[in-house]
């Protein structure tokens, strides 16, 4: 929680700074037990708008710095001269990541079911011990979503929406995220 903290204290987070000593005490707080996470993103949702929370997770958010970085980078520049539904067919061909779809209205919608975290809980049938909102917890792994797609395509997106409906028909489904294009870099 302490990289989110530190996205928090950027001005282009938007937070506002009378809530900043709440959740600086809850990292005081915990320092690094489990709880932190779901004492944090259980006043994130108190506090802080949905657009700020998704602006924060686009900062911050799950799965970045997984050392695919150079990997995505080095896409990005190899196919920047092909149009964006290219792109992104070869990015899901390339890295094997099914269920990206670039849409007429220029969004790019992601279906998603993480290998570890909540999902790989469910499949080992293990308690996953949910955190305090599966809404804030996918949120959070948006931004690893939002962050891939955007150094692998050469792109900047916003979240738009973050649907976890399918989880309850069943806890396996994948989420569905929507991602507004909001810049495209050639």
């Amino acid at each position: 929680m302490k990289t989110m903290l530190a996205a928090m204290k950027k001005k282009k987070s938007g937070i506002p700074p009378e809530v900043m000593p709440m959740f600086e005490g809850i990292v005081q707080k915990y320092e690094g037990v489990g709880d932190c996470e779901k004492e944090f993103f259980t006043a994130m949702e108190e506090h802080l708008t949905q657009n700020q929370r998704y602006g924060l997770f686009a900062l911050a958010g799950g799965c970045k710095g997984t050392g695919a970085d150079k990997t995505r980078r080095a896409f990005a520049q190899e196919h920047a001269h092909l149009p964006l539904g290219e792109r992104l067919a070869l990015f899901v061909k390339t890295f094997d990541r099914g269920g990206r779809v670039l849409n007429e209205d220029n969004t790019i919608t992601v279906k998603f079911a993480c290998t570890h975290g909540y999902y790989k809980r469910i499949r080992e049938k293990k308690p996953h011990n949910p955190p305090a909102s599966l809404q804030t917890y996918f949120d959070r792994c948006a931004g690893g979503r939002l962050y891939e797609l955007e150094q692998a395509l050469g792109i900047t997106l916003r979240i738009k929406s973050v649907d976890i409906s399918p989880l309850d028909e069943n806890p396996a489904n994948p989420v569905v995220f929507t991602f507004e294009i909001v810049a495209q870099d050639n």
